[in-house]
């Protein structure tokens, strides 16, 4: 253990108990009036040793290392010894707590049946703060690697996010790029405009997109501006609504999250006759955000291996940012798509702090 200033806390609570510890055992001799024997600084400091040598090394070396036989044996073994020479080194006086019967037996080399107990006891004793030398330990070790786990999942979790939001870009971008494509076919007035909007639209993936959050009103302008893109590639919009409702000042959301349910809609809700039907209601209440799209199923439109890009995508962010605190609910009756999303903005918070 390195002292430094995490680790300070620790030393205190080791100095804490040592100092518990050691006046428990000579409670009973101030109480008595007696003098403090050498015997009990020195059993202490002999206790101080094996705790640190089991909590410094063989726990580590042996018994987290898959060794558990090894670490038992010696264990026993070398508890046993040190019971042995405490026995030889700090011979009990007469006023101490073992009956003097006892106490004559040791001192007369006696092996009868006292100075067995005597000797149980010690070993005992000692291995009381040994074991516990052990079980902290342990939990210390086990501590530190469930704050790793932790943190390798967090990293684990935002490279996987920051993966799946390079997939979406470049969908989003392609998709975009049709739109103004049709649009300069058609030789469509409309074309510079949509060019200065998606313009507006890759500024805001580009400083906005690597937030983990960002203000629920600048997502909402995102969303309007992409769906003004969308209507100017198309030669009948007016079944096309967006409808938001809400106080959004206030609100935090990850970025580009709802684009994918939007961006699908748009790309299948035209039928046979080019008729495009998409609605698009988002509320915003005090605690959650609902989420209403729903559009036709044009059935000409052939789904392709890279259809369910976005979707998928969204999805897996949902499961990762919102793992308590979302219900995604999507119908598909073959005429119809409709998808319903609630964030529950409380429980995001919560989980996150």
């Amino acid at each position: 253990m390195v002292l430094d200033k995490k680790n300070i806390p620790q030393w205190l609570v080791h100095a804490l108990l040592w100092f518990m510890l050691y006046g428990l055992l000579s409670y009973p001799f101030l109480t008595g009036s007696r003098s403090l024997p050498y015997s009990l600084l020195a059993k202490l400091l002999l206790a101080m040793a094996l705790f640190y040598l089991n909590y410094y090394y063989l726990v580590p070396k042996l018994l987290l290392k898959d060794r558990m036989w090894y670490y038992i044996v010696l264990s026993v073994l070398l508890l046993l010894a040190v019971g042995f020479y405490t026995n030889i080194a700090f011979p009990p006086s007469p006023p101490d707590e073992l009956p003097r019967r006892a106490v004559r037996m040791r001192q007369h080399g006696d092996g009868g049946p006292g100075a067995f107990r005597f000797f149980l006891m010690t070993t005992v004793i000692f291995a009381v703060p040994y074991i516990f030398s052990t079980m902290l330990k342990v939990y210390t070790e086990w501590q530190k690697n469930e704050d790793l786990r932790k943190l390798v999942e967090k990293e684990k979790i935002q490279s996987e996010l920051q993966f799946l939001k390079t997939q979406l870009n470049p969908h989003f971008l392609f998709n975009s790029l049709n739109t103004i494509y049709s649009l300069s076919v058609k030789q469509s007035p409309d074309t510079s405009e949509a060019v200065i909007n998606l313009s507006e639209l890759m500024r805001y993936m580009l400083y906005e997109a690597d937030k983990k959050l960002v203000p629920l009103g600048k997502e909402l302008e995102y969303i309007k501006s992409y769906v003004a893109l969308q209507r100017l590639r198309l030669s009948n919009s007016e079944d096309v609504t967006l409808k938001i409702s809400g106080e959004e000042r206030g609100k935090f959301v990850p970025p580009l999250l709802f684009i994918s349910f939007i961006e699908n809609a748009f790309k299948y809700g035209t039928d046979y006759n080019g008729k495009t039907f998409v609605k698009i209601n988002l509320l915003v209440n005090q605690e959650s955000i609902h989420l209403q799209v729903v559009n036709i199923i044009g059935s000409f439109k052939a789904k392709t291996k890279s259809s369910g890009v976005g979707l998928e995508n969204v999805k897996n962010r949902l499961n990762y940012l919102y793992p308590h605190s979302h219900v995604l609910l999507i119908n598909d009756d073959g005429k119809t798509y409709e998808v319903n999303l609630t964030l529950n903005l409380k429980n995001y918070e919560l989980h996150n702090h």
